[in-house]
């Protein structure tokens, strides 16, 4: 039996990224591993009958909105429809509220859960739901930060540095008072 899962490798200003996609959107980014063939083995671990073929026009165009707010411009991502079939109803809601923080802008895990409803402790609770994100870039975990502005973790090769750099080529200044994201 197979996925109906296919995807690609794609050049971007931070290196080889991966994307997969099905009838419903996008199932998986990847951010760059060691090597192509590193980022394209752990998307292969995620999605194993997933098979490699050319992009089509929709999902090229995902890829060209990633490399270009890779190399700095404020691009929403927000148009780009995602397959979110198998992800936990928590996990939508914290990646729908992390989709509206744009550019240049973030907002910490409490302030997520508090726009989610939930009590200050949920913080906990959507940092786990975004460490699981299969969207990276899209669903912009990198620009959610722990309390005070601190970077806290992030489960992308590399780690907070990854992150720091991500937050750098969008704006922000990643050195304890990143400028928070205010809605009304």
């Amino acid at each position: 039996m197979t996925t109906g899962h296919e995807f690609a490798l794609f050049d971007t200003p931070i290196g080889q990224c991966a994307i997969a996609w099905g009838a419903r959107g996008i199932v998986a980014i990847r951010l760059p591993e060691s090597s192509g063939r590193a980022t394209r083995a752990h998307l292969l671990r995620r999605l194993p009958d997933a098979r490699e073929t050319p992009t089509p026009p929709e999902v090229q165009r995902a890829c060209d909105g990633i490399v270009a707010l890779l190399r700095g411009e404020p691009i929403d991502l927000c148009g780009i429809a995602l397959d979110m079939h198998g992800v936990p109803a928590f996990d939508r809601r914290v990646y729908e509220v992390a989709r509206t923080i744009p550019p240049g802008a973030t907002l910490s895990y409490g302030e997520i859960a508090s726009r989610l409803g939930e009590p200050p402790e949920a913080a906990r609770d959507v940092g786990q739901a975004l460490a699981r994100n299969p969207f990276a870039i899209i669903v912009p975990c990198h620009r959610v930060v722990a309390a005070g502005g601190k970077l806290g973790g992030f489960s992308a090769r590399g780690g907070v540095s990854t992150k720091r750099r991500l937050l750098r080529i969008e704006g922000a200044e990643p050195t304890g008072t990143l400028p928070l994201f205010d809605r009304p």
